[in-house]
């Protein structure tokens, strides 16, 4: 099965999650722009969503679905995303489309947090896609010294994040203890986020497999 199916039949498994009458948070990434599509039908039945990125924001709006602000919000009842990486503890790495940060908050303010991913993005050990930090951009040079105290090779990215900083990755840095990892970075000054998601986990993971959808629970 191509990988698009993949990611198309994860996406439409997890509009079976969405309760009515809620307002619902949207992730970023290809998986989920296959959600948006599927969202779009039931759009009357949910109250809106609160989007991650800029990115989020317009594929929503084109689709019918109105978009708010998690500032407007006295509660987040659901969080969907997708991941770049995730092992068996379902510790994950996201930060491909350069949304980590806002997709940590999104997360970390939902009450239920579903991820949705094909079974490609299942890994042993963290480390194989590069590792997203957002940093403030008179920060870089500084936090990327930093970084390369921990391992791996430090790049900066060619991109501005919705917030106006910077991207850096490390490639090649195995990562065997992520919460020690995702600690540790997160207090060099200068950085914003990290794309290690090791304290906030999914309490949901659906994976999308040639067969089925499989469905995980953290427990």
């Amino acid at each position: 099965m191509k990988l698009k199916n993949l990611k198309k039949k994860v996406a439409l498994e997890a509009l079976k999650f969405i309760p009515e009458k809620i307002f619902v948070g949207i992730g970023t990434g290809s998986t989920i722009s296959y959600l948006i599509n599927f969202l779009k039908n039931i759009k009357n039945k949910i109250k809106g969503a609160v989007s991650s990125s800029y990115e989020t924001t317009m594929s929503l709006r084109r689709n019918g679905i109105k978009v708010v602000k998690l500032n407007s919000l006295d509660c987040l009842p659901l969080y969907i995303d997708s991941a770049d990486e995730i092992n068996n503890n379902m510790e994950m790495i996201k930060g491909g489309g350069a949304a980590l940060t806002r997709e940590k908050i999104l997360a970390s303010a939902a009450d239920e947090f579903i991820c949705i991913i094909d079974e490609t993005k299942q890994v042993k050990t963290l480390g194989k896609f590069p590792l997203p930090i957002e940093v403030l951009p008179m920060s870089y040079r500084y936090v990327m010294k930093e970084l390369k105290k921990i391992g791996g090779e430090v790049s900066k990215r060619n991109v501005i994040t919705d917030n106006n900083n910077y991207i850096l990755d490390i490639s090649k840095l195995c990562i065997l203890n992520p919460l020690e990892i995702e600690n540790k970075i997160n207090n060099i000054p200068g950085v914003i986020s990290v794309g290690i998601f090791s304290q906030r986990k999914p309490d949901i993971l659906l994976v999308s497999t040639k067969k089925n959808v499989k469905t995980f629970f953290y427990k």
